[in-house]
């Protein structure tokens, strides 16, 4: 019997491998694609303080290209620059940076194995005890202590475990992304990211450097719309001289879960991270950090609940706890900003470009001092009923 299998080896499953192999627990990981990383579904970008925050020493060939600003436009053509006064952060190839997160676990003693997919759970007495799987056709029943899922927003195996982790359709927004070359960037050490709701209704566009020519160019926007995201995608590109002659080298395309936390993400010998467990940005989409901050945060319950010998809901629950208090509450409040710019119109968008300098801009993408926007929102008096949602 192994200590621990989870299911799922993005950033969140990696995270918690990594560190339970390294307190000498028996762990394995599952990942169903056959190879890790691939495809990607991803902006690629992260940031370098997260990377110091997790203690990742990024090999060279994680990173394609460093940033140090940001340029946020307005529908009206207006932009306000952000500028990166500490760490700054960087575009990752995330192929190579997730396999390197795996390779690290496998360095502390996890066991990996690709192209494997869990097929149902085992369980006694309504409880998790462990998986069954198909590896190239081989059946196979493994049993375990503990069960982590991270499988992504379709969390299958959370609803075999019965958990309920379903997704409000109205909740989920819709992703797609170029990979392109051949390209002008006016500043490869500077993202792009384009606001507007001719544009991207209730979303943005992004330009993301990965050298001089070439760039991830995407749009992420609600998932219900007159048109399908790669068609309002289509239009940015052809509406820009420096985008419309570059080639696609690659084509990215999912569902991005950006409200609907959990309350509940444990049961008896069973717990979910990552985006399985909604655990997104909801205004900008990003879930690296949160998937990585979860697995550690998950690891550490599980290192608790394994050494007192009780893997139950209620010992489990201290993840709960401890990632409401230290991310959930926050994220809470960055969905009810997310509920005001989907009612934002394109005057309003130029009206916040106006009198946000790039600090408060920043602070907005995050979802921090939601009091000042509040406020600032407050000036517009068809938004006064949902300004006061943010005090």
């Amino acid at each position: 019997m192994r200590d621990v299998i989870i299911v799922g080896a993005g950033p969140g499953g990696s995270a918690a491998a990594k560190y339970l192999a390294e307190k000498g627990y028996d762990v394995a990981l599952y990942e169903k694609r056959q190879e890790i990383g691939a495809p990607k579904r991803c902006a690629e970008g992260f940031s370098l303080a997260g990377a110091k925050e997790f203690n990742l020493d990024l090999p060279k060939n994680c990173i394609r290209q460093k940033i140090n600003s940001s340029r946020v436009y307005s529908p009206n053509g207006n932009f306000v620059e952000i500028n990166y006064e500490v760490d700054g952060g960087c575009i990752l190839e995330r192929k190579v940076f997730d396999k390197w997160l795996v390779e690290e676990a496998v360095r502390k003693g996890a066991k990996v194995q690709a192209k494997t997919t869990i097929t149902g759970l085992l369980k006694e007495n309504g409880k998790v005890v462990g998986v069954k799987g198909e590896f190239f056709g081989e059946k196979f029943e493994e049993r375990c202590k503990m069960l982590i899922a991270s499988d992504g927003i379709e969390s299958k195996i959370s609803r075999m475990a019965g958990l309920n982790t379903a997704c409000n359709p109205n909740l989920v927004d819709s992703g797609v992304q170029f990979e392109m070359a051949g390209i002008d960037i006016e500043d490869q050490k500077k993202i792009y990211l384009y606001f507007g709701n001719e544009i991207a209704p209730g979303g943005y566009c992004w330009v993301f450097p990965k050298g001089k020519d070439i760039a991830n160019v995407g749009i992420g926007v609600l998932g219900r719309n007159n048109l399908p995201a790669i068609k309002y995608l289509e239009k940015f590109i052809e509406s820009k001289k420096e985008l419309k002659k570059g080639s696609i080298l690659e084509v990215n395309s999912g569902g991005i879960p950006v409200g609907g936390l959990l309350q509940k993400m444990t049961l008896d010998n069973f717990l979910v991270v990552g985006d399985a467990a909604h655990q997104v940005n909801p205004i900008h989409g990003g879930g690296l950090y949160e998937a990585q901050f979860a697995g550690r945060i998950a690891a550490e319950a599980v290192d608790e609940a394994l050494k007192r010998g009780d893997t139950s809901e209620k010992q489990l629950s201290k993840y709960n706890k401890e990632w409401w208090e230290q991310r959930g509450n926050h994220l809470r409040n960055v969905e009810k900003l997310k509920e005001v710019f989907k009612k934002l119109s394109d005057e309003d968008l130029n009206f916040l470009s106006e009198n946000l300098k790039g600090n408060n801009l920043a602070d907005f993408c995050e979802g921090i001092n939601l009091k000042f926007f509040g406020k600032l929102l407050m000036k517009r008096p068809h938004l006064i009923k949902f300004a006061k949602s943010l005090f």
